[in-house]
């Protein structure tokens, strides 16, 4: 029996133990931030005796971070060659694993740069969308949001700041009624806990920023969908204009 797994009566495996979990999870954190830090480049070949002795970790433990891996499109397995690292075009980049892996490496500036132009083409018609389509208790919540907001930012709260800020776009895009805007809020909330974490936000937001989060939000109460929708643009160029700043400060490239 494999180290770490229980057996049914009938000696099938029926759950991993908590190590397993944790070996698993600390295997795939550090092969998935490796390839995307360029470590592991592409066309190179994992062997999974090598990673086994590496990691101290069994066979099935690698075998299913080797699963995971592939899903993301990191990896491929040939025949008479083995498992292949693939390039960055082939990998699920909408996953917000592999977003959060981008942000912790070399890359993070270009990895931010995209999600931004994501969010730029997205968010401010899912801002016009709220405006005709949140009820009234959607667009109240959402002005409250902001007001805390506001309140947070002033004080210096960077932990609530974040939290209220991604619950704010993830209200945003629940209003506009799309099902498939709703689906990018994982992600959102990825870049921006990515910016927090990775210091690449102001201490104190904006005030432009804090006021355009409240233009935001009475648009969609007033239903004003342009108005709603060019402050939800203005905001992205504010975003864009913060991480300019940084890249300037910093001298990372913003593309890669």
């Amino acid at each position: 029996m494999i180290s770490g797994v229980e057996s049914s009566a009938s000696g099938a495996p029926v759950s991993a133990a908590p190590a397993e979990t944790g070996l698993h999870a600390r295997v795939l954190e550090h092969l998935g931030t490796a390839i995307c830090g360029g470590e592991l480049a592409p066309g190179s070949v994992l062997n999974i005796d090598e990673l086994v002795d590496r990691y101290a970790v069994s066979r099935s433990v690698i075998r299913e971070v080797l699963r995971v891996l592939a899903s993301m499109g990191f990896i491929e397995t040939r025949r008479r060659v083995g498992v292949l690292i693939r390039p960055a075009t082939s990998w699920n980049v909408f996953d917000p694993q592999v977003i959060r892996w981008r942000l912790a490496s070399a890359g993070r500036m270009a990895q931010l740069r995209s999600i931004t132009e994501l969010r730029t083409a997205v968010e401010p018609h899912a801002a016009l969308l709220a405006a005709t389509r949140a009820d009234h208790d959607e667009a109240s919540d959402l002005v409250g949001l902001a007001a805390k907001m506001w309140a947070a930012g002033k004080a210096g709260d960077e932990e609530r700041f974040l939290s209220l800020d991604i619950e704010f776009h993830r209200r945003v895009l629940r209003a506009s009624g799309n099902e498939m805007f709703l689906r990018l809020q994982d992600l959102i909330a990825e870049v921006l806990t990515g910016r927090h974490k990775h210091h690449l936000m102001p201490h104190h937001p904006h005030e432009q920023a804090l006021q355009l989060h409240a233009e935001v939000a009475q648009a969609i109460q007033r239903h004003d969908g342009e108005r709603a929708r060019r402050a939800m643009v203005e905001l992205m160029e504010q975003a864009f204009d913060e991480m300019r700043s940084l890249w300037e400060q910093t001298g990372e490239p913003s593309r890669g």
